[in-house]
């Protein structure tokens, strides 16, 4: 099931994607929530009821009305939290080989993960960025998971069971911010907490089955096989596969929870495929050919990524109409 956001007449709704329409869930059954935080925070329950109204449309025996005019919104448009991990190995050795670094053996002893700003959820269209963010714009090709019931010291052997469903996540970053603040150890913020993208609709694990595959060796957890690519402006930039994290969501859901309580709606990020950003490609262009042409999103850039089962992310990147620079603050 494909489980979606969207508006109209500057209402949000719920709604499900069935075969290439999209219709209202409150409408299929007035005991389902309009709205994407009360839908999650319900449970089985109402997972289960929309699950029977998906199905009975498949099967013809519901024939709701499909939405015409509306805009589509992030699936989770206001998540509970939103953290990022570190679960690709790949990405992390060869950014760490580009600033002639070895690599960190504590990769390998435990996940990572940091918070980012849930209040700067994005979905699929305009993403406007300030002049400072175009100082080395880049996007990060990810897997995110949410959270769909409430947890503590969750077990990783048992952490799956905690994800309502995946979507396509582009953690964007403004590279000259995050590397001058993270110059002082803390950090990112400022050159992340603009704009976390996801959608364009939260896919049930059901539908994923097909395509599960072992964790890797010592690591405990679902994984998939699906293929991620990032096209800017049509060409292909980035290619990689969700099979590929060395670190599973259930590892990664484990040490969120320790001590803490996980809530539904929560959006975790599975860090960065490898060769999932213009940072890693630049540093490994130009370590090979120091005449490499290094680049960076630009004011009309159109970005699309595309993960096998959860669809294609398209966004269309803009400069706000301003000159305010906090770059320009520095004493």
């Amino acid at each position: 099931m494909k489980l979606v956001s969207y508006k109209t007449e500057d209402k949000e709704h719920l709604g499900i994607f069935v075969n290439g329409h999209i219709y209202n869930l409150n409408s299929c059954h007035k005991l389902i929530p309009d709205n994407m935080n009360a839908f999650l925070e319900g449970g089985e329950p109402l997972m289960e009821r929309a699950k029977q109204v998906n199905q009975d449309i498949l099967d013809g025996k519901l024939q709701p009305k499909e939405e015409i005019f509306y805009e589509l919104l992030a699936p989770v448009p206001h998540p509970t939290s939103c953290r990022d991990g570190y679960a690709f190995r790949q990405h992390v050795a060869a950014a760490r080989r580009n600033r002639k670094v070895d690599m960190i053996a504590e990769f390998d002893q435990y996940p990572i993960f940091y918070f980012t700003n849930h209040n700067a959820i994005q979905g699929p269209g305009e993403i406007e960025c300030m002049p400072d963010h175009f100082q080395k714009l880049d996007f990060e090709l990810e897997v995110a998971v949410v959270i769909g019931k409430k947890g503590r010291n969750i077990k990783a052997s048992e952490a799956d069971e905690y994800i309502a469903g995946y979507t396509i996540m582009n953690d964007m970053s403004a590279r000259t911010l995050q590397m001058e603040e993270m110059l002082l150890n803390l950090g990112p913020a400022k050159g992340k907490d603009f704009s976390t993208v996801i959608g364009p609709w939260l896919v049930t694990p059901d539908e994923l089955e097909q395509y599960k595959v072992a964790a890797k060796e010592n690591h405990v957890g679902n994984n998939y096989n699906l293929k991620m690519t990032c096209k800017v402006n049509g060409i292909e930039v980035s290619s990689g596969n969700m099979a590929d994290m060395d670190w599973t969501f259930a590892e990664i859901i484990e040490r969120c929870a320790y001590g803490v309580d996980i809530l539904p709606g929560d959006v975790i990020g599975s860090g960065t495929v490898g060769t999932g950003c213009f940072l890693e490609l630049n540093g490994t262009g130009l370590l090979n050919d120091p005449n490499y042409k290094v680049q960076w999103l630009q004011d009309g850039d159109h970005v699309e990524m595309e993960i096998t089962g959860l669809g294609a992310l398209s966004n269309n990147i803009t400069k706000a109409d301003t000159d305010f620079s906090i770059l320009a603050l520095k004493k």
